[in-house]
C-alpha cells in the first residue's frame, strides 16, 4: 500500500487544536466547494521562501470557495521552533490566510501520507482528493517559480474540468518524524511521480 493518499481517496478525518485556541475538525469545512489541507511547518527554508506564494493563491481562490487548512506535524524535538507556541507567533507575526492545526501525535500526517514540508492535497467537494503534491516548482526561492502546479490544479477543477497534473513530488524538507533523526522517512515512502 502506498505511503501517500491516492487520488480519489477521501480526506482522513481530523480534529485538532489550532493557533485560535480552538479544535477544529475536517466537518467544519463541509461548506467548501473545495479545500486545501496543506502540510508545513515554521522552520523550513521551503515553505518560509513560499509561504507568500501560496497566500496569494490561497488569497485569489477564496472568493470562488477554496479553503485552504495547514497542518504542522513536525516534532518539536528535532526543531524547537516547530514548536505549537511558535507556531502561534509565527500567525501572529503573518497573519497568514488559513487556519494553522497542531498535529501533535503525527497521526494526521501518517493518515495523509505527507511526505514533506509543504506538502498540499487538494479536495473537491465530496472531500475526494483530485491533487497533491507542490504548489510550484522553486519552493525554496518563489521568485525563481515558473511552473504552478496547484494554482493550475485549482484553476482547471474549477472549469469543471478533470486535473490535467494530480500527482507532483512534493519539494521541501521532510516531515519531522518523533524520535528519529532528521532526515529520516517512513520505508514506505516514495516520491508520488518517478524520477526521470
Amino acid at each position: 500500500m502506498a505511503f501517500t493518499l491516492a487520488i480519489g481517496s477521501q480526506a482522513p478525518t481530523f480534529t485538532l487544536k489550532g493557533t485560535d485556541g480552538h479544535m477544529h475538525s475536517l466537518k467544519d469545512f463541509d461548506a467548501a466547494p473545495v479545500l486545501v489541507v496543506f502540510f508545513t511547518c515554521n522552520h523550513c527554508p521551503y515553505v518560509i521562501g513560499s509561504d507568500e506564494t501560496t497566500r496569494r493563491t490561497a488569497e485569489r481562490f477564496k472568493p470562488r470557495g477554496v479553503t485552504f487548512v495547514a497542518i504542522s506535524s513536525n516534532s518539536p524535538h528535532t526543531y524547537e521552533e516547530d514548536s505549537f507556541d511558535h507556531m502561534v507567533e509565527r500567525m501572529q507575526e503573518h497573519k497568514f490566510p488559513w487556519l494553522y492545526l497542531y498535529d501533535g501525535t503525527q497521526d494526521i500526517a501518517r493518515a495523509y501520507g505527507a511526505l514533506r514540508t509543504p506538502h498540499f492535497y487538494v479536495f473537491d467537494n465530496t472531500r475526494r482528493l483530485i491533487y497533491t503534491g507542490r504548489a510550484v516548482d522553486h519552493p525554496r526561492d518563489a521568485s525563481k517559480a515558473k511552473v504552478f502546479d496547484l494554482d493550475r490544479a485549482l484553476e482547471e477543477h474549477l472549469a469543471g474540468k478533470p486535473v490535467s497534473i494530480p500527482l507532483t513530488n512534493p519539494i521541501g524538507c521532510n516531515v519531522k518524524w518523533e524520535g528519529k533523526d532528521g532526515h529520516w522517512m517512513p520505508p514506505e515512502a516514495c516520491d508520488l511521480v518517478p524520477c526521470t
